[in-house]
Formats: structure tokens, sequence, C-alpha cells
């Protein structure tokens, strides 16, 4: 059995403004996975993501636990320190005039504006992210000039300079067009590449690759489904998922949807 978890929930449910959000969540993350949570709008996703920050509390019941980091007690600055969770939100907050490299600099200070006088181990920090992730074509490029899918991989890399445990990926692909899909679906495989631990929250299938270890449905605020990608990114599950009709198909890495 494995007791490397992160977080740890038991029949949990929440509220939002006398709103049941969370329906007997019972779930446990691992450190070593790479894990989508894949639902409509409206199923919930978001909501567990409130959970983990804080945001929204568990109701406290009998027989039910929310725990993060094997704590019920728990510490809020603790989870900020290690769990980063980037959202389209922290986009709007970023000087457009901030260079990537700065931006990343800036990750280190948990600011939104270019850090004057840096630390030579901060700056070289910054650069060894940037060769991880590939990102040397945009390092010099004003964040206001980048494309969508480049400022998201930016935010992305600003959410792991400090070496968090877990890196929460919120509906990354939104507003996105396919160039910037497919230059955020390479980065993504870049950061699993890393050993990240990563959870995704999305409702866009066309950036789920088989380079994520487990997937987990979320439909009407529960849990339907939770295994391999590669069991059940299937055509039966999806259209129970979304209530809708097509036809999911499989390619070498990832999986393309058809109309019937």
């Amino acid at each position: 059995m494995r007791t490397n978890c992160w977080l740890d929930v038991k029949n949990t449910n929440a509220y939002k403004q006398n709103y049941k959000v969370i329906k007997n969540l019972s779930i446990k993350l691992f450190y070593n996975e790479r894990t989508i949570i894949l639902g409509p709008n409206g199923s919930g996703k978001s909501s567990i993501v409130d959970l983990i920050n804080r945001n929204i509390y568990p109701l406290v019941e009998k027989e039910s636990y929310f725990k993060i980091f094997n704590e019920e007690l728990i510490d809020i600055w603790k989870v900020r320190k290690y769990i980063s969770t980037v959202n389209n939100e922290i986009k709007l907050r970023i000087n457009k005039d901030l260079k990537v490299k700065d931006v990343l600099l800036s990750g280190l200070y948990g600011r939104f504006c270019k850090i004057n006088n840096p630390k030579i181990e901060e700056l070289n920090k910054v650069k060894e992210l940037i060769d991880k992730m590939f990102l040397n074509d945009i390092a010099d490029k004003e964040f206001g000039y980048l494309s969508d899918g480049e400022r998201q991989i930016s935010i992305i890399a600003r959410a792991i300079i400090n070496n968090p445990k877990v890196l929460i990926l919120d509906e990354p692909s939104v507003n996105l067009d396919l160039k910037s899909r497919i230059f955020l679906i390479e980065k993504i495989k870049n950061l699993s590449q890393l050993g990240i631990c990563i959870l995704c929250i999305t409702h866009d299938i066309s950036i789920i690759t088989k380079d994520y270890s487990r997937i987990i449905f979320l439909k009407d605020r529960e849990i339907i489904r939770d295994g391999k990608p590669s069991e059940l990114m299937n055509s039966k599950n999806i259209n129970k998922l979304f209530d809708i009709d097509i036809k999911l198909i499989e390619n070498s890495n990832s999986w393309d949807v058809y109309r019937e």
C-alpha cells in the first residue's frame, strides 16, 4: 500500500454560498504521479483546487477528513510554499514590459514586478530553469509580446522556480489557439520528464497525453472513474462523462475527438 500521498481525502463535502460544490469526495494523490482531473464545466474541478488552497473549507463531519501533507490542521503558509497553482488570473497580474527571465526571477520573491539587484545565485537559478524548460528562444522577450501559449508556459516555469512539491495547473489551455495549445503540451511534457508532481485540472481532452500516469473523471461534483489514461480514455467513457456522442481515436501519445 502506498503511503507517499500529499493529498488524502475521505467523504468530504464542501459548500460555496449554500451550494454544495463537492459531494462525498474521497481521493488520494501521490507524489510520484502526474494526474489529470477531467470533467465538464460545473463538475467541481476548480472547487477541488479551492479546497487545496484553502479558499473554501470542507465540512467537519463524522468519518470524514481532508489532509494535505498528512495533516488535517493545515498550515496555509506550508501549502503556499510547497504547492504552486497556475491559473489564468496570474497572467493579468504580470507587468507586460517584463522579460520572461524577469518573470521567472520574480517568482523567487513571490512578486509580479521587476527585481532590482538580484543575487548571482538567483540569476543562475533562472538560467538553469530556462535551459531545462527550453525557453531560451523567449527568455529575452517582453511578456506583452508573447503568444498565449508562451505566456502560459512562462507563468508555469515561474511557478516551479522555488521547487514546489506539487504543481497544480488549473485549466491551462483556456483561450489558447491550436498553435499555442501544441506549444503548451510539449512544454508540459518537459515538466513530466523533470519528475515534477503535476495535478492538471481541465475539460480539454486535446491536452491529455500518455505522459500522465492517472486520470480522474469528475461529473456533477463526484468522481465517477479513476485509473490509467490508457484504460479509461475511450469513446464510451468520454460520452458518458460529457453527455455527448463522439468517437475518441487513440494516436501515438494522445487522443483525438471525432463526431460520429
